[in-house]
């Protein structure tokens, strides 16, 4: 039994779907959650410049006492996992091993689609992934930024998201993917548009769920899951205040809450 907090993290609100797969899978745990609000996005930035930001955060959540902590961001994944279980002794969960792991398992076709911010995509993680776990697989990626600032402004079912879903998704349509990986925890906020354009032929992988579920899994194995009587705490953190943050609470999590701002001013690598 180990009562300590969850730490979760991501550039901004797309963690949300994330904590919303923790909150269905273990009820009982306690969620710290860090939006880092006043730097995203991320998938524009280079990848030293997010290792340092998620680096950052770590140290924000291990000063919490967090028990483990899950990157909320393929961005964030992609340029600093391997960085910081190296580093730290928390176990730390990333979410493009657990789509990647998903879509395998998804597609019949062994042709998949990855949307994701422009930084996720260049890096090539999901596609280094999927071609370890089976070389058959074929991935179009295609970098959807947009996407990421209409999440971020509740844009959640809006007619710009499907027109601009209709241009992003153009080229992995013409490969004929049977599986879409939305690899930004930001893009599930966007599934009902981009089910629609990809049509009942493809099914969309959310890595969130998969990483929710790894993380019980190690937590169940390291007989460290939550035991109490109640539900669990959920606390949010951001580094700067946006009005959107309360209002797409309740629509990923079904409930509002406030966050606090945090200063990660402290947890700096000097």
């Amino acid at each position: 039994m180990d009562n300590r907090p969850i730490g979760i993290f991501d550039s901004g609100v797309g963690g949300l779907t994330v904590v919303k797969q923790v909150i269905s899978l273990m009820p009982q745990e306690d969620i710290i959650y860090f939006g880092d609000t006043a730097r995203l996005p991320y998938g524009t930035k280079p990848q030293e410049t997010v290792r340092i930001f998620s680096e950052e955060i770590t140290r924000f959540l291990i000063h919490h006492d967090v028990k483990t902590i899950l990157i909320a961001c393929n961005t964030a994944t992609a340029a600093s996992l391997p960085y910081l279980n190296e580093k730290y002794d928390v176990p730390i969960f990333g979410v493009i091993a657990s789509g990647a792991e998903e879509a395998q398992k998804t597609t019949k076709n062994h042709r998949v689609g990855l949307i994701a911010t422009e930084g996720t995509v260049r890096s090539g993680a999901y596609v280094r992934k999927l071609a370890q776990l089976d070389e058959r697989i074929t991935v179009t990626a295609q970098g959807c930024p947009l996407f990421v600032s209409m999440a971020e402004a509740g844009w959640v079912d809006n007619p710009a998201v499907e027109e601009a879903a209709k241009i992003y998704l153009k080229e992995i349509q013409a490969a004929g993917v049977d599986t879409l990986i939305l690899g930004c925890t930001h893009f599930p906020l966007l599934a009902k548009p981009i089910s629609r354009v990809m049509g009942d032929g493809v099914t969309l992988v959310d890595p969130a769920l998969a990483t929710a579920q790894k993380a019980k899994d190690y937590l169940k194995a390291h007989n460290a899951l939550a035991v109490r009587e109640t539900t669990g705490r959920r606390t949010f953190y951001v580094s700067a205040m946006t009005d959107d943050f309360s209002h797409l609470c309740q629509i990923a999590l079904g409930q509002s809450y406030k966050p606090e701002v945090a200063d990660l001013s402290q947890f700096s690598q000097k």
